[in-house]
């Protein structure tokens, strides 16, 4: 296996302040400790092609970032993948791993000519996830007919499928993959960056909770405002809320908090290094993880990272309760999971957590024992090198 040549392509920036990109990088780094020659192509934010982006910090890896030009979705990956065939030539790479419809399509369409295999990995699929970026898309029959096509397209001439979770996994045996060629790989920390603190009691003082990732509703940080205004009319609370998010997001979320009566104690940051996010994840003394019950997250399935990341800093989370959530939390071992969508459950997890100091070093603990024992990078690595074994 150690021979092999393999491209790795994302329609994605890379490095960027965001999962996506966290979920790249290590994995890229795991591959290239691992085979001959990797390839990593990955989206530009100029008009000219970029080589070596992370080829000086991850040793092996060539790093080619190709421009995604043009005004809407659609013309951004055609032009993205106008130059991917431009770059690919007469290359013939022993396998091409891909991330998304985007730049998987032409790939699975026409394996034999780009490559010996194909792994598909499958973190979120465009006909579930579109409408929460473009909602008019939801009405728009004949892109949705195109987008479930050229997934299945991906699905079925993928040799290996990866996924981040069981529910993940449920959903791609519903749509034909075979088991055989279905592997769950759950995303990682890197606790060297997100290092253990023994949490604080909360009992006389101001909590400050922490909110990390995209500002969409999906993610419920709406919920996180509102379970804010609500604690405040019984106790001292602050939001700091770190994720990238549209200027009309923000905006929403300002009013929301202007509205609860909250805007001197609700914080927004853009996006943050990991270095960054893992220093704020220490001065905060909860995490909210507010998933909305909807099919990106109980029928598609995620594996969330501001979760894992809040389980390894060892600072408690207070995160949805629902399977992709469970999966990882071992159902209130790890993390106190709540109703979805309430913010009366998210302030009474709270209360609770002022009034029993001991649960908030139980759950601390076994947070980060589960990461230690199963959730970091090197432990996705290991299962990705595993899963390319049934490639021989």
């Amino acid at each position: 296996m150690s021979d092999i040549s393999l491209v790795y392509v994302a329609f994605d920036r890379c490095p960027a302040p965001k999962g996506a990109a966290t979920h790249i990088s290590a994995v890229v780094a795991g591959l290239a400790a691992r085979f001959k020659s990797v390839d990593l192509i990955t989206v530009s934010g100029s008009r000219t092609s970029q080589v070596g982006a992370l080829t000086h910090t991850i040793p092996g890896l060539q790093h080619t970032e190709l421009p995604a030009l043009g005004p809407t979705l659609i013309e951004r990956v055609l032009s993205f993948r106008t130059q991917l065939r431009a770059w690919w030539r007469d290359r013939r790479p022993s396998v091409a791993h891909v991330r998304s419809i985007y730049e998987g399509y032409p790939i699975a369409r026409d394996k034999r000519r780009w490559c010996d295999q194909l792994v598909f990995e499958v973190n979120g699929l465009p006909s579930i996830e579109l409408k929460y970026h473009y909602p008019q898309v939801a009405d728009d029959r004949e892109l949705m007919c195109k987008l479930i096509a050229q997934e299945q397209c991906c699905l079925d001439a993928a040799d290996l499928v990866i996924t981040v979770s069981e529910v993940n996994a449920r959903h791609l045996l519903n749509r034909g993959v075979e088991a055989n060629r279905l592997v769950v790989i759950p995303n990682g920390v890197d606790t060297e960056i997100f290092t253990y603190r023994t949490p604080q009691p909360l009992r006389g003082r101001e909590i400050r909770l922490l909110y990390s990732g995209t500002l969409s509703r999906w993610q419920g940080v709406h919920v996180a405002i509102e379970a804010l205004g609500l604690y405040r009319r019984e106790g001292l609370a602050r939001l700091t809320i770190v994720g990238a998010g549209r200027p009309d997001q923000i905006r929403s979320l300002r009013e929301m908090a202007s509205r609860w009566n909250v805007d001197e104690h609700l914080q927004i940051l853009e996006p943050v290094t990991q270095w960054e996010l893992a220093r704020l994840h220490h001065e905060a003394d909860v995490v909210l993880v507010p998933l909305m019950p909807n099919d990106r997250n109980l029928i598609q399935g995620c594996c969330p990272l501001k979760l894992l990341e809040g389980m390894a800093s060892g600072t408690p989370v207070i995160a949805s309760e629902m399977p992709v959530t469970s999966e990882i939390a071992e159902n209130n071992i790890s993390a106190l999971l709540v109703r979805p969508g309430s913010a009366k459950a998210i302030k009474e997890a709270l209360i609770r957590m002022i009034q029993e100091p001991a649960l908030l070093q139980t759950l601390s603990v076994n947070a980060r024992q589960r990461i230690d024992d199963r959730l970091t990078w090197k432990h996705s690595n290991q299962h990705l090198f595993n899963a390319y074994r049934k490639l021989d």
